[in-house]
């Protein structure tokens, strides 16, 4: 858990007092909540005027407290309720000026064309399904960029149609690689091993999901989640190895 600055959002104007780190630093603070966040993302980020590091003299980033909370506010936003860097953009500048902001409730979805808020009777109240207009425009992406993507297997709706919000997340994380460079099909072997890693977690939990007591039901999901950010922990771990870098 993040802890909370006091003073506004962070700006890149630190005091003196505050205590300035890199964005590695950054990155793994931030990861005990938003484990899919990158130092690519963080560029990102920067690069569409979010948030504003310091930079040394020999051009560092330097992130001060309010920078960090600014980004997990952010991320948060992006989560939670899917919401565009534009729409996340004005939310900021209104907290700015001191202005109060109204989000929807984690669990509901916004009807992008109508404007309005809702939330899906079929659905359970913490499964947020978005429509294939609302992933475009929540992951900021194109209706061409999202066909190439499923037409690799990167994205799929789900069995009962839509999009779950692991689909915004992979969309945006696709696209954030597409700007160095790296295409579809140079992500099927990602695709193919996050596929084999989801297997061998199914073959843990798989007795314990088919156990009558609803307590180890439950014990069967939340040992699959560990399992998953465990995987994830370890995957880019084993990557960062084999590149032989430090995150500076």
């Amino acid at each position: 858990m993040l802890r909370t600055p006091t003073g506004g959002a962070g700006s890149g104007t630190a005091t003196a007092g505050d205590r300035l780190v890199s964005i590695g630093t950054v990155l793994n603070q931030l990861r005990d909540e938003f484990p899919e966040v990158t130092i690519s993302k963080i560029r990102f980020l920067e690069a569409e005027g979010l948030v504003e590091p310091r930079r040394t003299a020999s051009g560092y980033r330097k992130f001060s407290p309010e920078d960090v909370e600014r980004l997990a506010r952010i991320l948060r936003m992006q989560r939670d309720h899917y919401l565009p860097l534009k729409v996340i953009r004005e939310h900021l500048d209104a907290l700015a000026r001191g202005e109060e902001i109204k989000l929807p409730a984690p669990g509901r979805r916004r009807d992008l064309l109508e404007g309005t808020w809702e939330q899906d009777e079929a659905e359970a109240p913490a499964v947020a399904r978005l429509g294939r207009a609302e992933l475009i425009a929540a992951a900021e992406v194109t209706e061409a960029e999202l066909a190439e993507w499923e037409s690799y297997g990167l994205i799929a709706e789900t069995e009962g149609g839509g999009y779950d919000a692991d689909a915004v997340t992979v969309a945006r994380l696709v696209a954030d690689l597409g700007r160095f460079g790296l295409e579809p099909r140079h992500l099927r072997s990602v695709k193919a091993a996050a596929d084999r890693e989801a297997g061998l977690i199914e073959q843990v939990v798989a007795p314990l999901r088919r156990h009558r007591n609803p307590q180890t039901r439950a014990h069967a999901e939340a040992t699959a989640k560990e399992l998953a950010a465990q995987s994830v922990r370890l995957h880019a771990a084993l990557v960062q190895s084999a590149l032989g870098i430090r995150l500076q």
